[in-house]
């Protein structure tokens, strides 16, 4: 394990085997040289998180994906499309990891470059984790407070980032598909009075792309909701393979317009992997069209 601070290379120790000297100090990028610059999302510290100024623990497996955890300082990384493929759309993109890490590479990272690089402005949170070793933050409070906070940010840069306001959406995985729902429920107008401009911003997303969320049957939506996707894996956990089937009725009888996708095969957390070739590893290009039939992707020419 290393610890990481954005914009600082981590220093990654590495046990050597029995018999060896000690350990062996390398240096590690934390994320790719390609990973644009993070944003804060409070400059002056979050709220709830005063005290706390451990740096976060990054970790790499095998594959080389990067896991991070011990999350202060709630960011979003900006994956802002050439202004002439701007199509004004943005997607706030949550990964997932069980509340006690982000899964940051597939489930984020790599879903913002691609929709980046189909003009779709991209924002991959980095949140408070509630359910890591002797957190004290809560999903419905600070993991929620971060997401809504992010989707108010990237309103009030929508003139700076070529964003339309009214087409803002969000994306969770597992559960950060937990979050993107509870950010569609829990939505609120923003304080027209607030000081910080950032409050005056609605936190509603215009839609939801729901990934293997977890606790499906947590979902429960009302006429209003936000339009949803959603997609997961025959082989997946029966409350997700069974309840997102059961969550997409809910939706439809409530009169909200969804659209689900069950795949054959490919388990929990398959996310976005260039080297999966298998028919679930299409689901973002079904998304996509999902975006363009709903009406919330316009191309510049259009």
């Amino acid at each position: 394990m290393f610890h990481f601070t954005p914009g600082i290379p981590a220093i990654l120790l590495v046990a050597l085997t029995s018999g060896a000297p000690a350990l062996v100090a390398q240096t590690a990028p934390a994320r790719p040289a390609s990973t644009p610059a993070e944003l804060r999302l409070w400059p002056n510290g979050a709220p709830g998180s005063e005290g706390k100024s451990a740096m976060e623990d990054v970790t790499t497996s095998a594959s080389g994906e990067l896991r991070v955890s011990g999350i202060h300082n709630p960011t979003i990384t900006p994956y802002l499309p050439a202004k002439e493929r701007a199509t004004g759309l943005a997607i706030l993109v949550i990964p997932g990891g069980g509340h006690r890490l982000l899964a940051i590479t597939h489930e984020g990272y790599n879903v913002a470059e691609w929709l980046r690089d189909r003009g779709i402005a991209a924002f991959v949170l980095k949140h408070r984790l509630a359910r890591e070793a002797e957190s004290t933050y809560k999903i419905d409070v600070e993991s929620l407070a971060d997401t809504r906070r992010a989707m108010r940010t990237i309103r009030t840069r929508a003139k700076e980032w070529n964003i339309d306001p009214a087409r803002v959406g969000a994306m969770g995985f597992s559960a950060g598909g937990e979050l993107v729902w509870l950010a569609s429920a829990r939505a609120d107008a923003g304080e027209a009075t607030a000081v910080d401009p950032i409050d005056r911003q609605p936190s509603r997303p215009d839609f939801q792309a729901l990934i293997y969320p977890g606790r499906s049957g947590d979902i429960q939506p009302a006429a209003g909701a936000p339009p949803v996707f959603l997609a997961a894996a025959y082989d997946d956990r029966q409350d997700i393979s069974e309840g997102l089937a059961e969550a997409y009725l809910r939706f439809k009888r409530a009169g909200i317009p969804a659209e689900l996708h069950i795949y054959g095969a490919g388990g929990h957390g398959f996310g976005l992997r260039p080297s999966n070739k298998r028919p679930v590893g299409q689901w973002i290009v079904r998304f996509e069209e999902w975006l363009g039939a709903s009406g919330f992707l316009r191309r510049p020419a259009e």
